[in-house]
């Protein structure tokens, strides 16, 4: 029996030990500790938006490729079976077939052939010797390549701006908690010392209830802060290339340098994004060129070997056909010309649009700059009025605890801390957020 029980214990044990050390597993598995410099390597190499762009450069690379047919020869091998009654097709079969004799210029043969039967295998070769049009297609082909290669980095560098912001919401998200946090036990030590005091009958019962609404209504601040936590660790994990459901914690601060207000800054021309819209009208450039040198003549060379017998497989009479074939369309009913028309019309547009672009960006670098002095500003200001509330709260606690002030007053003191504590947080996010939109701004290439 003492055995029985002893194993019922252990039973019992396991039974009740396995899920808790379960959840604390899976507690420890979905909790994880980030650095944005490891935030941004995983997107770097995981972000689906970048893995996109990687195989829109490799399918430029392989367009490219594909015009390498302007040098290299394209050969056929074919083998054709047929059988014919008409006079003409069956007496050219004969001959084909080296095959004919003096029967088969018998009027009756030649007039009414029975059925005859031919047999052909035959290689075909085409060779390009000189297609101005193809090569200027081919540099502009290469073009596309430069294009998708500076998009593939552009694409980097927004997903590292990307990454940056959301670990920025995130970092933000906890110091939203930590605030709440302190907040909630001022106000829960606040609701004591009222509860208390109410008790004795020192104070009116609208203090208390005052101090209790005060109390739920950082409780549901402070679960809104903990939602904003897992939203913003959500968004991290898409951005990486992770799945969904951890909750990622701060390693460490980032330690931005803020940059120097500059009103003079100007936004660089080799910016990778400005580079892709350069080279596609370079591309552009050189279709035209291609369709210009289309009214020149082509020169090509052709040849073809076969043979042909009157049995299947057999191989019995050959001949070969080589040439060279050069050919001018001299008029296509004003075609090309329209072509090129359109075309010069598109590139003008490729080049308004880079321009205005430009422009664009200027301006929000401009508007990037003052939104980052007036953050700087806000931050200074957050920072003095945060020290004077926090003093203004610990006279007025004071004179309640000695009932010289009501529970009104302290609690709208709390609040104000609060509130300026989350201003300072939320204008060095700001003033951090835009920095690093300042660096995405300003980014140059070297490729």
């Amino acid at each position: 029996m003492n055995k029985i029980k002893q194993l019922i214990k252990w039973a019992l044990m396991l039974y009740i030990g396995i899920p808790g050390f379960l959840a604390i597993a899976q507690a420890q598995d979905i909790h994880q500790k980030l650095s944005l410099n490891e935030a941004i390597l995983a997107a770097l190499a995981n972000n689906k938006a970048i893995r996109v762009a990687g195989l829109d450069e490799r399918i430029a690379e392989s367009n490219f490729n594909q015009t390498q047919a302007i040098f290299l020869p394209q050969v056929d091998l074919s083998y054709t079976a047929m059988s014919t009654n008409n006079p003409l097709s069956a007496f050219g079969f004969k001959l084909q077939q080296r095959s004919i004799t003096q029967n088969d210029f018998n009027p009756a043969f030649l007039n009414h052939p029975s059925a005859t039967p031919d047999y052909m295998a035959q290689v075909e070769v085409k060779q390009p010797l000189l297609n101005i049009d193809m090569l200027y297609m081919r540099k502009g082909a290469e073009k596309q390549t430069e294009i998708y290669r500076y998009k593939t980095q552009r694409t980097q560098e927004y997903t590292t701006f990307e990454i940056t912001k959301a670990f920025l919401q995130l970092q933000l998200a906890y110091q939203a908690e930590k605030v709440l946090t302190e907040a909630r036990q001022t106000a829960k030590s606040v609701y004591t010392f009222t509860e208390n005091h109410f008790k004795q009958g020192l104070i009116q019962k609208s203090d208390l209830l005052n101090a209790q609404v005060h109390v739920t209504s950082v409780e549901s601040n402070l679960a809104k802060a903990r939602s904003s936590i897992l939203n913003a660790s959500d968004y991290l994990s898409l951005l990486m290339g992770q799945p969904t459901g951890k909750i990622y914690s701060i390693a460490d601060e980032p330690q931005t340098n803020l940059s120097v207000i500059d009103s003079t800054q100007k936004i660089f021309a080799n910016r990778s994004d400005f580079m892709a819209m350069q080279k596609a009208i370079d591309a552009s450039s050189l279709m035209i060129k291609s369709s210009q040198m289309s009214y020149l003549p082509k020169l090509n060379a052709f040849g073809n070997y076969q043979y042909n017998d009157s049995r299947l497989a057999g191989f019995g009479a050959k001949a070969y056909l080589v040439g060279i074939q050069l050919s001018w369309n001299v008029f296509n009913g004003n075609k090309t010309k329209h072509v090129i028309a359109a075309q010069k019309l598109e590139r003008d547009k490729l080049t308004m649009q880079l321009a205005q672009q430009k422009d664009q960006s200027q301006l929000e670098l401009d508007k990037a700059y003052r939104d980052l002095s007036d953050a700087q500003f806000e931050m200074g200001q957050d920072q003095a009025a945060i020290e004077q509330a926090a003093e203004a709260l610990r006279i007025l606690q004071n004179r309640y605890q000695q009932g010289l002030v009501n529970t009104t007053d302290i609690l709208t003191s709390d609040t104000q801390l609060s509130q300026l504590k989350f201003s300072l947080a939320q204008a060095r996010f700001t003033a951090d957020v835009t920095n690093a939109y300042i660096t995405l701004l300003t980014t140059t290439t070297t490729k």
